[in-house]
């Protein structure tokens, strides 16, 4: 895989609250090679976004790539690491520094800020793991 397209997304109900990551990797040609849907725990809507930034990383670098193009609705992270705006949350930054390391990896890279509609299959893969992990926990306590 010398070249892929990945959508990013975190969800969080409750800011912070039950919190998902979504993520869908295409290839070269627009097709669908893997999407990802996991619940993260409790946290901020923005550490999800980051969540799912690292996690699409990993897994890119797994499947051998070496040119990235990254979109998210998060228009904060996108500036974040694009050098725009400063990170003052702890949290964040470490998250931030984690994901950096990361993008060192890659030949190439780019990220890229998108309107929430043009991320939709990632926020409904973000929200179904999110959904997963609510409707398991009512299972438990029955």
């Amino acid at each position: 895989m010398r070249r892929l397209t990945v959508y990013t997304d975190g969800a969080s109900r409750g800011n912070p609250g039950d919190a998902g990551i979504g993520i869908v990797i295409l290839d070269e040609n627009g097709n669908t090679l893997k999407e990802i849907s996991d619940y993260i725990g409790q946290t901020t809507n923005n550490i999800a976004e980051y969540t799912a930034l690292v996690t699409a990383l990993k897994e890119a670098l797994e499947m051998g790539c070496e040119e990235i193009g990254i979109f998210s609705d998060s228009e904060l992270m996108v500036k974040q690491i694009n050098g725009e705006y400063q990170i003052k949350n702890e949290g964040i930054k470490r998250l931030y520094a984690q994901a950096m390391e990361l993008l060192k990896e890659f030949k190439r890279f780019s990220i890229s800020h998108i309107r929430r509609e043009q991320n939709k299959r990632a926020d409904e893969l973000a929200n179904e793991g999110i959904d997963l992990a609510v409707s398991e926990e009512e299972i438990i306590d029955f």
